[in-house]
């Protein structure tokens, strides 16, 4: 996927945030049997296209390849028993994020034998870290919340200690397909502030379409449905609808 849509919306994210990245996340049905030598081979196959992917490591049940520290972009790829994950951190441009997931999707079904019928789910997800001081969910409740009905609940001279919105929908014209709109708060009270002043509130746009999939060839058309749909809903409607809201309210408590 290239051209002035993709380069414009990451455009317009990154000049607002301290971090974008997008990831992949494919959900199966059934454990995967991981053996030692399929995913090396599928690591290996992953690295001959990125050669600064060269970091190996396990951390519990999850075996992670990813970027040497301070190579830029970021880039990663993680294999657990049901699912694989891919990411990318403060790409250029949407296009090499784009290629690395449609990369992945290419190549898993061939080194971890997924089948169509195990795919429960494909979700994309668009992140972005807004460099927050104070207490984050009061910031959040400034931005989303003070003006609107909910605010009623509240009590003259409380603390808001938790303030973390999630919205469900489907996607008018694309059936099958969600959309999630979540805000992460880090910094919940007192105690949290003062041990750290610079944490980030993090908004989430995933979008996501349930399986199983009629064959291997479909998931990439599944992604490109993915990517577009995600692509239209971070400039229309997570940018000036949580990003832009959050990022003022965070001036303002600074």
């Amino acid at each position: 996927m290239t051209g002035a849509t993709s380069f414009d919306s990451l455009s317009s994210l990154r000049a607002l945030v301290s971090d974008a990245y997008v990831n992949l996340k494919v959900n199966l049905k059934l454990e995967l049997t991981k053996s030692r030598e399929t995913v090396l081979e599928l690591f290996d196959r992953v690295r001959r296209q990125y050669p600064t992917m060269s970091e190996f490591d396990r951390n519990g049940e999850e075996l992670a390849l990813d970027t040497h520290p301070g190579d830029f972009p970021y880039r990663w790829l993680a294999i657990r028993s049901r699912n694989i994950r891919s990411g990318i951190v403060n790409p250029d441009a949407l296009t090499s994020a784009h290629e690395l997931h449609r990369l992945v999707l290419e190549v898993i079904p061939y080194y971890l034998s997924i089948s169509p019928l195990d795919v429960e789910s494909i979700e994309l997800l668009f992140g972005a870290d807004i460099s927050a001081k104070g207490n984050h969910d009061e910031i959040v409740f400034s931005a989303l919340v003070a003006d609107s009905p909910l605010a009623n609940l509240l009590s003259d001279g409380c603390t808001i200690t938790d303030c973390q919105p999630v919205l469900t929908s489907t996607i008018p014209g694309s059936p099958g397909l969600e959309a999630q709109f979540e805000v992460k708060t880090r910094c919940h009270g007192s105690a949290q502030i003062k041990e750290s002043q610079h944490n980030a509130i993090s908004v989430y746009l995933t979008i996501r379409r349930p399986g199983p999939i009629t064959n291997i060839e479909q998931l990439d058309e599944t992604y490109l449905e993915l990517a577009r749909q995600g692509e239209r809903l971070v400039e229309d409607t997570m940018i000036p609808s949580l990003v832009v809201p959050i990022r003022h309210a965070s001036a303002s408590f600074s």
